[in-house]
C-alpha cells in the first residue's frame, strides 16, 4: 500500500522487539540455572528461547520490508501487486497461528500452520517466475523488480520461522522433534 506512516513505525518498533527478546532469554537463562526444571518444564523453556528467536527474526524481516517500502514509495508500481499482498496475508496468518498453537497449547493448530508453508513457498516460486519474465521483457523495471523479489524472499522467510514456532509448540507439547512426528 505504500504506507509511509506504517513503515516508518515498523522500524521504529524493531529495536523494541529486540529488547523484549533480550528480556525472554535472559529469564528462561535464570530459570534453568536457578530452577533446574525437569523434561516438560525444560521443554517449555527451551521452546520459549527458541521461538523467541524466530520472533526476533520475523521482526527484522518485517523491518527490512518497510526498509523497502520507503525506497519504492514514490514509484509507480510496474504492476498491480496481487501475489505479494496475499503472501503477505497467508504469511501473516501462520504467524497468528503459531502464536495462538502456543498460547492454547494445540497440536492440531500448530501441524495445519506448518502445512500452510507449502503454499507460500509455491505463491514465492510463482512470484520470481513472474518478475524474471517482467525484467527480461522491461529492463527498465529491473531495479523495482530486485526490490519486489526481496519482499517476497522476507515473506518467504516469515512463514518459514512461523512453521518454526509451529515446530517448536509440537516439541513443548510432545516431545518429539520434527524428524521424530513427520
Amino acid at each position: 500500500k505504500q504506507d509511509i506512516i506504517l513503515a516508518k513505525e515498523i522500524i521504529e518498533k524493531d529495536d523494541e522487539i529486540d529488547n523484549f527478546i533480550e528480556e525472554i532469554e535472559k529469564k528462561c537463562a535464570i530459570v534453568i540455572a536457578t530452577q533446574q526444571p525437569l523434561a516438560s518444564d525444560l521443554r517449555l523453556i527451551i521452546a520459549a528461547m527458541r521461538i523467541a528467536t524466530d520472533i526476533e527474526r520475523i521482526a527484522d524481516h518485517a523491518s527490512d520490508i518497510s526498509e523497502l517500502t520507503l525506497k519504492l514509495s514514490n514509484e509507480k508500481y510496474i504492476k498491480p501487486l496481487i501475489d505479494i499482498p496475499h503472501m503477505a496475508d497467508i504469511s501473516r496468518k501462520m504467524l497468528k497461528e503459531a502464536l495462538d498453537s502456543y498460547v492454547n497449547s494445540d497440536v492440531q493448530l500448530a501441524k495445519k500452520t506448518i502445512e500452510m508453508d507449502d503454499i507460500v513457498d509455491d505463491m514465492y516460486d510463482k512470484i520470481i517466475d513472474e518478475l524474471k519474465e517482467i525484467m527480461m521483457n522491461n529492463p527498465e523495471s529491473i531495479s523495482q523488480c530486485i526490490n519486489f523479489l526481496l519482499v517476497a524472499k522476507y515473506l518467504e522467510r516469515i512463514a518459514d520461522h512461523s512453521t518454526n514456532i509451529a515446530e517448536w509448540v509440537v516439541y513443548k507439547l510432545t516431545g518429539k522433534l520434527k524428524h521424530e512426528w513427520l
